[in-house]
C-alpha cells in the first residue's frame, strides 16, 4: 500500500465510506437517495473530526449539516415535485466538461500532495479541538469579532420576528399601492 501503510485503519475505513457516499450523491438518479447519501457523507466526515480530536466540530457538523441543512434539502425536493417531464434535456457536453474538470482537479491534488508530502498529524498536545480551548481562544484573542457576530445575529433574529409578525392590514395596504 505504500503511502497508506502508516494511516490508521479507522481512518481508511471512514475515508472509503466518505468517498463512496459522495460518489453515490452525484451518480444517483433519485434525488431523495442522493440527499440520504449526503447525510451519510456528513456523518462520516463528523467521524473524521472525532478521529482528529475535534469533538466540537463533529457535533456542530452533525447538527448544522446532517440535521438542519439536510432537512431543508428534503423539504425543497418534496416541494419541487420533480418528475420526468420537468427535467431538462441532458447533453453529453456537460458530461465531457465534468470529466475534464474532474481530471484537472485530480492532477492539481496529486501535484499538491507530491510537493507537500502526505503527513499524518500526530499531536501529543492535550485538548486540541475541545470546547474548552475553543472558548478560551474566542474569549481572549477574538473577543471583539465574537461579540460583533453575536450582535449581528440578535439583530437578524429581531428583524425576522418583526417581518414574521407584520400586521395583515399592512400587507393589504402595500398591495393596493
Amino acid at each position: 500500500m505504500g503511502v497508506f501503510s502508516n494511516l490508521p485503519l479507522p481512518f481508511l475505513i471512514l475515508s472509503f465510506l466518505t468517498i463512496l457516499g459522495a460518489l453515490y450523491v452525484v451518480t444517483s438518479k433519485n434525488p431523495v437517495h442522493s440527499v440520504l447519501a449526503l447525510i451519510l457523507t456528513f456523518f462520516t466526515i463528523s467521524a473524521h473530526y472525532v478521529l482528529l480530536n475535534a469533538q466540537f466540530l463533529a457535533i456542530v457538523n452533525l447538527m448544522v449539516y446532517a440535521g438542519a441543512i439536510m432537512v431543508l434539502f428534503l423539504f425543497v425536493l418534496m416541494l419541487l415535485n420533480l418528475n420526468k417531464e420537468s427535467e431538462p434535456i441532458k447533453s453529453n457536453l456537460w458530461g465531457i466538461a465534468a470529466a475534464i474538470s474532474a481530471g484537472l482537479l485530480l492532477v492539481v491534488i496529486t501535484a499538491a500532495f507530491q510537493t507537500a508530502g502526505i503527513a499524518v498529524m500526530k499531536s501529543n498536545a492535550e485538548g486540541i479541538g475541545l470546547v474548552k480551548n475553543l472558548g478560551r481562544v474566542l474569549m481572549t484573542e477574538y473577543l471583539v469579532p465574537f461579540e460583533l457576530t453575536g450582535i449581528l445575529f440578535v439583530s437578524a433574529m429581531v428583524g425576522a420576528v418583526l417581518l414574521g409578525k407584520r400586521d395583515k392590514n399592512d400587507i393589504v395596504k402595500s398591495e393596493e399601492i
